[in-house]
C-alpha cells in the first residue's frame, strides 16, 4: 500500500522525463533517484507502522499470558500509535493492579476458609469434590489430597445435596465421636467457567444448643430468685411488725384488726406469688396473662401498702376497671415502686404513685426524686444493672408484662427536678 501510494506520481514523473528532450545519462540518473526516493520513503513508512503494530501485538500477547511487565518505550501523545501505546500501557497498569488485589482477597478468602471453624466444600455439576476446607479434613476424617475428585456419595454427604437447601442434620461423621451432632446445613449455588456448583456449609450447632440452654436455665434461676425476694421482703415486713405488735406490752385496742389485715395480705400475697412461680415453672417463660376485670384503685393501693420501708404519696386518679392478670399487674408495679424506693433512700426525698385516663389508655405513673437515670439505653438490657446486689431482672419482666398486655413501659428522667419517672400505659 506504501509503495502504491506513490505510483501514480512516479509514472506521471517517468513518462515526463523519458519523453522529454534530456539526454540518456539524465534519464538514467534522474530515474536511479526517483526510484530510490520513491522505494526509501515506502519502506521507511512501513517500518513507522509495522514496527510499533508488532510490539503492540507482543504487549497483548503478554497480557493475555497475564505478564504485566513488558511495557511500550519511546511512545508519544502526538501520535496516534504512541497515543494507542500510552492507553495500553495504562491498561497493563489497572490489569497488574486488578491481579494483585485478586490474588491477595483470594490469599485471605483461604486464610479465613482454612481457619474457621465450619466445615465448607464445594461439589462440581456431576458432585465431585473441588474445594474443601480444614474443617471438612477433620470432620471427614481425611486429608484433601485424598477426597479431592471424590463424588458426594463416596463420602457420605449424597443427601446433604438434595432436599431442603438450608435444614438441621443429625449426623455422625467419621471425624466425630460415635454420639451423634446437630448441624446446620446451608447449600447454596454458584457458577465457575460458566458451569454449576453447589457450596455446602455443615456448623456443628450442638454445643452453642447446649450453651444457650446453660444460659436459659441460668436466667430463669435469676428471674424467679429475683421475684421471690421481692414479694418475701414485704412479706417479712409484715410478719416482723406482727410480732412486734404481739410482744408489745399491753397491746393496743385494735390489735387483732392489725392481726387480721397483717395475715390477709401475707396470704394474698402469697397466694399470688405461688400462682405466678407455678405458671412459671411449668412454662420456664412469662405465663399467658390470664385476663380478669381488675380495679385499678384497689391494685394501685394494695402494691403501695405492701412498701414499708417509707410513706409512698398516693395521687388516685378515676375509678375504673380494666380487663388484665392482676397477679403480673401486682408483680410490675412492685418491681416499679421498689426500684424508686431504693433511690430515693440513697439520695433522699419522696415517691409518688398515681394513674390517669384518657380516651384509649390507662397510665399508672411511679416517680421518684432519687439520683436519675445515668444510662436510659441499657435499661431494658437483660442483667443490666447498677445497683451492687442487682440482678437486672425486674425492668426487662416488667415490660415483658406491659406488652403481653397491650401496653407500654416507658423510664425516663423528671423534667424539670431531679429523679425518674416510669410510665405504665395500659389499653382500655
Amino acid at each position: 500500500m506504501a509503495l502504491a501510494a506513490a505510483l501514480p506520481a512516479m509514472l506521471v514523473s517517468m513518462v515526463l522525463l523519458w519523453r522529454g528532450d534530456y539526454t540518456a545519462k539524465t534519464q538514467w540518473t534522474l530515474t536511479v533517484v526517483i526510484a530510490g526516493v520513491w522505494l526509501g520513503f515506502a519502506f521507511s513508512l512501513r517500518e513507522r507502522i509495522v514496527r510499533p503494530l508488532q510490539t503492540l501485538s507482543n504487549i497483548l500477547a503478554a497480557l493475555r499470558e497475564e505478564d504485566y511487565s513488558i511495557r511500550a518505550r519511546g511512545a508519544r501523545r502526538d501520535e496516534a500509535l504512541g497515543e494507542v501505546m500510552i492507553e495500553v500501557n495504562a491498561l497493563g497498569d489497572t490489569l497488574k493492579e486488578h491481579r494483585l488485589g485478586a490474588l491477595e482477597a483470594t490469599a485471605l478468602l483461604r486464610k479465613v476458609m482454612e481457619e474457621i471453624d465450619v466445615a465448607v466444600l464445594a461439589f462440581d455439576g456431576e458432585q465431585r469434590l473441588q474445594l474443601v476446607n480444614r474443617a471438612a479434613e477433620r470432620l471427614l476424617a481425611q486429608p484433601s489430597e485424598r477426597i479431592l475428585g471424590q463424588r458426594a456419595a463416596e463420602m457420605g454427604l449424597q443427601d446433604c445435596l438434595e432436599g431442603d437447601p438450608v435444614r438441621t442434620l443429625q449426623e455422625t461423621f467419621p471425624g466425630q465421636p460415635s454420639a451423634t451432632f446437630r448441624w446446620r446445613m446451608h447449600r447454596t449455588t454458584f457458577r465457575e467457567r460458566g458451569l454449576p456448583h453447589q457450596l455446602l456449609v455443615l456448623s456443628d450447632v450442638s454445643r452453642a444448643l447446649r450453651e444457650e440452654e446453660l444460659q436459659a436455665w441460668q436466667r430463669l434461676v435469676r428471674v424467679l430468685g429475683h421475684e421471690l425476694n421481692n414479694s418475701l421482703t414485704p412479706i417479712k415486713s409484715v410478719a416482723g411488725s406482727l410480732e412486734s405488735l404481739l410482744l408489745r406490752e399491753p397491746r393496743p385496742a385494735d390489735w387483732q384488726d392489725d392481726v387480721q389485715q397483717g395475715l390477709r395480705v401475707i396470704g394474698t400475697r402469697a397466694e399470688a406469688l405461688s400462682r405466678f412461680m407455678g405458671a412459671y415453672a411449668r412454662l420456664a417463660r412469662l405465663p399467658k396473662p390470664k385476663l380478669a376485670p381488675v380495679d385499678v384503685g384497689a391494685w394501685v393501693r394494695r402494691v403501695v401498702g405492701l412498701e414499708t420501708r417509707m410513706r409512698v404519696a398516693l395521687r388516685p386518679g378515676p375509678e375504673l376497671t380494666i380487663r388484665a392478670d392482676e397477679d403480673q399487674l401486682e408483680q410490675l408495679l412492685i418491681n416499679l415502686l421498689r426500684n424508686a424506693v431504693d433511690a430515693t433512700q440513697e439520695a433522699g426525698g419522696a415517691v409518688r404513685v398515681g394513674w390517669t385516663r384518657n380516651a384509649r389508655h390507662l397510665e399508672v405513673w411511679v416517680e421518684d426524686e432519687g439520683p436519675g437515670l445515668a444510662n436510659t439505653a441499657n435499661l431494658f438490657v437483660p442483667f443490666f444493672t447498677t445497683k451492687p446486689s442487682g440482678s437486672g431482672i425486674g425492668l426487662v419482666l416488667s415490660r415483658q408484662i406491659a406488652e403481653a398486655h397491650g401496653g407500654t413501659l416507658t423510664l425516663e428522667n423528671r423534667r424539670p427536678g431531679p429523679g425518674c419517672q416510669a410510665r405504665l400505659r395500659l389499653p382500655l
